[in-house]
């Protein structure tokens, strides 16, 4: 099979470049599409340093920096990517990379790890968080995403198969598009890390500063435990959580992947506030043999075990923190380092390759076999 491979951006390395960085391993002779490109030279090994088919948005005035600003021109850009060489598409896709277009005779497989959030359910979080909700600029805001809405609906009939990332971005698959999606968890390096047996007396959130993840929830109620906690993260959210802490809780600001492994190593829990769609950073520290005190919504609940490898607390409120804390701290709880690492290698890359390599096979198959696609 030809195959070709389309992400949105590529710019970092983080979760779904995880997931773009097994494709390629699975198809090393795969193009590689996405919309731009600006990655540091140290950081293109995860790309095999292919060469990558970017779009007209590339070359755009600020594009570097300020590509997302581009966002009502990018289902224009990815449609026009021209796929008519290829037996196989496989997108990678949080925006708009599901909605290129190919012929009835090519298989296009999208690996879905949200739909687009802040053209749905995160619309009102968003436009607060961007003070978009009156005057001029909210208006064509509103204009801009009920027009992406649309389109990304109407793309939808473009995916032969969804497969989707937990069963939670599962159920919004068809909550939005009416299709069904085979749940493949992505894949995580729990290989980076190593569990001690001997916990020091901290907390840990490792984290972007953005409103979403509320890393100023869990800041408020750590001040107001006094229990200490230390803080992994940059982002623009950084002054409201330095206004919060208190001398109890050490903000690190971004620290290198060796420091991070050593403090998921040595921390005495993790703490996650975010409703995540799937949610990386719980399932390393599980790898390094850290329990989880996780709000009990999104992927989360798929990856942690309540009372075996972490505890949930039911509403994302500082109250409800705080009094899975004290239980935590209560000592009615005992985990295992090695029941919570074995938990993690459910998710390491190999077995991530495995079931893809198995569905794309199967759905190849199926697909010649009828020249067509399942209805």
């Amino acid at each position: 099979m030809k195959t070709a491979i389309v992400h949105e951006w590529l710019v970092t390395y983080a979760g779904s470049e995880r997931v773009v960085e097994q494709m390629l391993t699975l198809y090393p002779g795969a193009d590689l599409f996405s919309l731009v490109e600006f990655l540091p030279p140290e950081l293109r090994s995860f790309i095999h340093h292919k060469p990558v088919q970017t779009s007209f948005l590339q070359r755009l005035p600020f594009a570097k920096t300020k590509f997302r600003h581009y966002l009502p021109l990018m289902p224009l850009a990815i449609e026009r990517f021209d796929l008519s060489d290829y037996d196989l598409v496989l997108s990678s896709s949080h925006a708009v990379a599901k909605g290129i277009i190919t012929r009835a005779d090519q298989l296009h497989i999208s690996y879905v790890h949200t739909p687009i959030r802040y053209a749905w359910d995160l619309q009102q979080q968003y436009l607060k968080g961007s003070k978009l909700e009156r005057g001029t600029g909210a208006f064509f805001t509103h204009l801009v995403l009920h027009y992406l809405r649309l389109w990304d609906l109407a793309t939808a009939n473009r995916v032969d198969y969804f497969l989707a990332n937990s069963r939670y971005v599962a159920r919004r698959i068809w909550k939005t598009y009416r299709r069904s999606a085979q749940v493949i968890y992505p894949p995580v390096a729990v290989d980076r890390f190593q569990p001690k047996y001997q916990r020091d007396d901290f907390y840990l959130i490792l984290s972007r500063f953005v409103p979403y993840k509320r890393v100023d929830l869990v800041v408020e109620a750590f001040a107001r435990l006094g229990l200490p906690l230390v803080v992994i993260g940059e982002g623009g959210d950084r002054p409201k959580i330095e206004r919060l802490a208190t001398p109890n809780i050490q903000l690190l600001g971004h620290q290198p992947d060796a420091v991070v492994a050593d403090h998921m190593a040595r921390c005495k829990a993790f703490v996650f506030a975010a409703a995540e769609d799937f949610g990386i950073a719980p399932v390393e520290a599980q790898a390094a043999g850290a329990p989880v005190i996780a709000y009990g919504k999104g992927g989360v609940t798929e990856s942690v075990i309540a009372g075996k490898t972490g505890i949930f607390f039911p509403y994302q409120t500082v109250e409800s923190l705080v009094e899975a804390v004290q239980k935590f701290e209560s000592g009615l709880y005992c985990f295992s380092p090695e029941e919570l690492r074995q938990n993690a290698e459910r998710f390491s890359p190999e077995r991530f390759r495995q079931q893809m390599i198995r569905f794309i096979d199967q759905k190849w198959t199926k697909f010649r076999r009828r020249d067509a696609i399942e209805y």
